[in-house]
């Protein structure tokens, strides 16, 4: 105390120090209480604290919108270790960032796939084919659930490609392969691939029950895991199982995908070798601008759709660099001219990158873009086409 005193001479009247019953006595004693002061008043007074937030809000979607407008420049440098001078070094050096998409981007399960125990019922009996419903375990508590479409005509011995034919949101297998509907976006076009002599499988993805899935993908997310993550593991199955039937030629297994199921052929392929080629339809996009930008009325700042974002995609992988993963297969893009998912300029944008790459690795053959007056749909022309030249099916 006396120091003190000697520190702050001004105060040293002032300072008292009190002892409580030799440290015994209550917490608080009258003498050390010190009176209230007077209540604290805001000395601006014309300060308005919503006018602050909303100029706090605009510098965070500012700095969020220059990120989304740099992360081209940053994927670049993150890709520069693949050597695209020649086919065979791409080959090489593309692996490592297969391996980083798998396990950073989407999150790998490695958990080892059970025997099939491959349940079916035959469920449509159609003039040129026969429809299973089939059902296999994956791991403990997943499964896979699709319909399988088999041509009636496949000679004994004879093996054929198969189209994986993937539903969009809250979509079945039924609204692609069930002869018995005819859905407005997907016209049945896994019925008329089988009706052209393809194996036809329809897969069951998981982003069905609104909120319940992305309930689901938010438990996955502290596990460094995704919906895709399951999804991946499902299709791994599923690949092994159809290579397996004796009418299958499992060198030959193509995907093709609408919408939700767009994505998936854009994230499947590209970590499942095992499909030889990929349609997107009704999904490809400037992919990144589509997740972050909040000029487009049609972005997922202003939807419902909260379990979309992965994780640092806009540094590591637009859609142009998943379909980096897919090459050399063969990759097509279904693009409807008034289909709401996303404008032509960004579609054309991120597909030009994947020409690019294919025309300067001499693959030039192989990768198409088809663009169609119509809206959020399949429109099976082009697309028929390019599965019956890449899966070498007569028509």
């Amino acid at each position: 105390m006396e120091r003190a005193r000697q520190l702050v001479p001004a105060y040293k009247d002032r300072l008292k120090l009190v002892v409580s019953d030799g440290g015994n006595g209550p917490f608080g004693v009258l003498v050390s209480t010190a009176p209230p002061g007077a209540t604290p008043t805001h000395l601006r007074k014309n300060f308005d604290s919503q006018v602050r937030l909303k100029r706090q809000l605009e510098e965070l979607l500012e700095h969020t919108q220059v990120l989304m407008r740099e992360a081209e420049y940053v994927r670049d440098a993150f890709w520069s270790k693949a050597d695209r001078s020649s086919h065979e070094k791409y080959a090489q050096t593309v692996e490592p960032y297969r391996e980083y998409f798998y396990n950073e981007v989407i999150g790998r399960f490695d958990l080892p796939l059970g025997p099939f125990n491959a349940r079916s019922r035959q469920v449509y009996d159609m003039p040129k084919y026969t429809g299973y419903e089939v059902q296999l375990d994956v791991f403990d508590d997943v499964f896979a659930y699709g319909i399988l479409l088999v041509p009636k005509d496949i000679e004994p011995g004879e093996r054929r490609p198969v189209v994986v034919c993937q539903h969009g949101l809250e979509g079945r297998p039924q609204d692609v392969a069930d002869p018995n509907i005819n859905h407005r976006a997907y016209h049945q076009y896994g019925c008329q691939l089988a009706e052209r002599g393809f194996v036809v499988y329809a897969p069951q993805n998981p982003y069905i029950f609104e909120d319940r899935f992305r309930t689901l993908q938010r438990k996955l997310n502290p596990l460094r895991a995704s919906l895709f993550s399951i999804i991946s593991r499902q299709h791994r199955q599923i690949l092994n199982w159809l290579g397996s039937l004796p009418s299958v030629d499992p060198s030959r297994i193509g995907f093709y995908g609408l919408s939700y199921g767009g994505k998936s052929a854009m994230r499947l392929p590209a970590l499942l070798e095992g499909y030889a080629l990929s349609i997107c339809s009704g999904d490809f996009n400037d992919w990144v601008r589509k997740n972050v930008s909040t000029d487009f009325n049609a972005s997922y700042m202003f939807t419902g759709e909260w379990e979309i974002f992965e994780w640092d995609l806009g540094h590591t992988f637009n859609y142009a660099e998943m379909a980096y993963l897919i090459f050399p297969r063969p990759f097509m893009v279904e693009r409807g001219h008034h289909d709401g998912v996303g404008i032509d300029p960004w579609v054309a944008y991120e597909y030009a990158k994947v020409r690019h790459i294919y025309d300067e690795l001499g693959l030039g053959d192989r990768t198409e873009i088809e663009y169609f007056n119509g809206p959020h749909e399949i429109n099976g022309q082009g697309t028929y086409e390019f599965l019956h030249k890449h899966l070498a099916w007569p028509k």
